[in-house]
């Protein structure tokens, strides 16, 4: 496991949303030890990172809807097994592979812990989401679809899985020409590297950052100016960012509970209960939601509903962090378990959604507008 440097007063369980046994480390470097901040203004910090990273995810998360969704690129659809959020639950787990596996470590050493959080819990976290996946397959059982829905958690799990798969392999590829060339180019090359200014390096990553999320948040504008005329989902986007902060920060603290058992003799250490719950837990209150929308069936409450589902929900859930957990797991030496986590956590969200949202629409006799 990485080691934790004595600058960040945070706890070694809230550096990451991973288990213990995800994270790959690199190369130690050397570095100065460095004054450690006053405890709130870490936290503090970190949570704002967390908020800002969380806000870009779920913009991005948004605009890959959109692009891959019907109204552009069609390869998406409420009435398929391609779900609408499968594009960025792809996406978020090939960048995993990069930014939560591979280069984690770099990030930690060479910028600072709080970036690599904001990456994989605010921004990687907030882009895939678990709980609109499952929601997916919950409207296609409602509606008797019931091969479409378990073929879409069947090949949504292949497709994620793969895609981490890739991102850390590209990465290692990535990583071993980048060494390769450090080698070829000598010792001064090495002296140079080892005069990096670490909070150049930071300040770089975070203006790197920043120029995204305008470039991000002006491509969503455009998407949004374009629904006002048909009486779209602005609204709804903008409260899902208002609300979607919350939903990163409660799952930065679930995280605490990986790799710690149940109970005080740490039973079943290697199931991720952090993450689990988050998933879960996400689900069911989406299904709850869904049920509630349906009953009301009103413009404002359609609103704030669609908002707490895209953004609170989305955001508190992630698959970006699941398949690399389950990557892990089945990399280590009980690789079952990570066919055995899968299940629990399909199966258990899937079940509850049926009882939450399938079995009140069947018996109320709910017109469901996929």
């Amino acid at each position: 496991m990485l080691p934790l440097h004595s600058y960040t007063p945070l706890p070694p369980e809230l550096t990451s949303p991973l288990s213990n046994d995800v994270i790959v480390a690199s190369e130690d470097t050397k570095q100065e030890p460095r004054k450690a901040f006053p405890v709130w203004l870490d936290y503090a910090s970190c949570m704002a990172q967390l908020a800002v990273f969380g806000i870009f995810g779920v913009l991005t998360r948004y605009f890959l809807q959109k692009l891959f969704g019907p109204g552009n690129a069609a390869v998406t659809s409420n009435h398929t097994l391609l779900y609408l959020d499968l594009p960025s639950n792809m996406v978020g787990s090939f960048l995993m592979g990069w930014f939560g596996v591979v280069f984690k470590g770099d990030i930690i050493s060479n910028v600072s812990e709080h970036i690599a959080i904001a990456i994989t819990t605010g921004y990687l976290g907030s882009l895939t989401t678990f709980s609109g996946w499952n929601q997916k397959m919950l409207e296609l059982a409602v509606l008797g679809h019931w091969l479409f829905a378990a073929l879409g958690f069947f090949i949504g799990m292949l497709l994620v899985a793969s895609s981490i798969v890739f991102g850390i392999e590209t990465a290692t590829g990535f990583r071993y020409l980048l060494n390769k060339f450090n080698m070829s180019s000598g010792n001064a090359s090495s002296r140079i590297k080892s005069k990096l200014d670490t909070y150049a390096c930071q300040l770089a990553v975070m203006v790197f950052f920043l120029v995204i999320l305008v470039i991000l948040w002006g491509v969503s504008g455009a998407f949004v100016k374009a629904e006002f005329k048909h009486g779209g989902s602005a609204a709804q986007l903008w409260f899902a960012c208002l609300v979607g902060p919350l939903g990163v920060w409660i799952r930065w603290l679930l995280a605490r509970l990986n790799g710690r058992g149940l109970g005080k003799a740490g039973l079943l250490k290697w199931i991720p209960f952090g993450t689990l719950i988050a998933n879960v837990s996400a689900a069911c209150v989406m299904a709850a939601l869904a049920s509630l929308k349906e009953a009301v069936n009103t413009k404002d409450c359609d609103t704030v509903i669609a908002g707490i589902q895209f953004g609170l929900m989305g955001c508190i859930s992630t698959v970006s962090t699941f398949v690399a957990e389950f990557n892990a797991m089945r990399k280590g030496t009980h690789p079952w378990r990570a066919y055995a986590y899968a299940i629990i956590t399909t199966c258990v969200s899937f079940a509850l959604g049926i009882l939450i949202f399938c079995v009140p629409v069947w018996t109320k006799g709910f017109i469901i507008d996929t």
